[in-house]
């Protein structure tokens, strides 16, 4: 059983991007669901081992707080043997198990993961099989819609295997692998899976305000809607899509409520071991469209620690 989420919109899974703090803003913000960053089904099964020998759990390697529940683990690769072990690890820590068949990247789609399964209809019913058979916990599904042009309506047959096979919802991102994420999503077929599934349907693609979300329920009738990149240094959205659909109206935000965000975020860092890299990409998400920001992006670049991050951050308030 899918545990009850507290809100339609959901926080995409995002490499490099959906880190514990920023999940968990996400989810004070308003998400109904988070899940975490796609993590390979082999990593996981040689970081239990090592982290068994340190008396540690596998929280140490997707990490993660309570308060971010319900929360869904994102796992990808195709070997059977390890993605059933792999389940089974990470099934007593999170609420749903969900399996990556959408990502293009192409580092993911050359060892036969992510958006490349959609071509395998045998492997991919194997998958599901193992993982369903493996854990008690839920199991959920993120495609594309297909690998080309060409193939671009694979999602039927596979939408079809997965509801067979008992995976419980369906996130459909409807661009190609081809396509990465260029042109737009076609919501019309977010639309024609929800005709033909009798699973819950998470649309997912191109929304990047309110109103989007609102007009992606209205036209496809999906029961959710999941949000990447309109997320990034924004996670009003989650507030503003909420509000929107109760009353057709929400609050605006100014650059100064996203900077006051940003030092939000950077205080739930502390908790977790995020790599300073990555703190500084989300500083310069929090920074978009903020004037004077191009110049205030290249400071945040060459910031060495987080000193001199929240240095260069706390000067920005002078350009809200």
């Amino acid at each position: 059983m899918l545990p009850k989420f507290s809100s339609r919109a959901f926080l995409a899974p995002m490499a490099g991007v959906s880190d514990p703090a920023l999940r968990l803003q996400c989810k004070q913000k308003g998400a109904g669901l988070v899940v975490t960053e796609f993590t390979n089904i082999h990593s996981i099964i040689a970081k239990e081992k090592q982290l068994k020998e340190d008396t540690k759990t596998i929280q140490e390697f997707i990490q993660y707080s309570e308060q971010e529940r319900p929360l869904s683990v994102q796992l990808f690769g195709s070997d059977l043997f390890a993605l059933e072990k792999a389940a089974k690890i990470v099934e007593p820590y999170f609420d749903i198990i969900d399996y990556n068949m959408g990502c293009p990247a192409p580092h993911i789609t050359q060892q036969m993961a992510g958006g490349a399964l959609l071509q395998e209809v045998n492997l991919t019913q194997q998958i599901f099989s193992t993982l369903v058979n493996a854990v008690k916990k839920p199991v959920t599904l993120k495609i594309r819609s297909g690998v080309t042009n060409a193939s671009k309506f694979l999602f039927r047959e596979i939408a079809e295997i997965a509801e067979d096979e008992g995976i419980q919802m369906i996130t459909f991102h409807p661009r190609t692998v081809s396509q990465g994420y260029s042109g737009t999503a076609d919501w019309q077929m977010i639309k024609e899976l929800k005709e033909i599934s009798g699973i819950p349907i998470v649309g997912n693609g191109d929304i990047t305000t309110p109103e989007d979300a609102k007009t992606m329920i209205d036209e496809t009738g999906c029961d959710y809607v999941m949000i990447g990149r309109g997320a990034m240094g924004n996670p009003f959205l989650f507030e503003q899509i909420n509000d929107y659909l109760k009353t057709n109206s929400y609050n605006e935000y100014s650059f100064k409520d996203h900077l006051d965000s940003f030092f939000d975020y950077l205080h739930l860092t502390n908790h977790y071991k995020i790599k300073f890299g990555n703190i500084k990409s989300q500083a310069i998400r929090f920074t978009k469209g903020m004037q004077g920001g191009s110049k205030l992006r290249s400071k945040i670049t060459v910031s060495k620690n987080i000193e001199e991050l929240e240095k260069v951050m706390n000067n920005a308030y002078t350009l809200s």
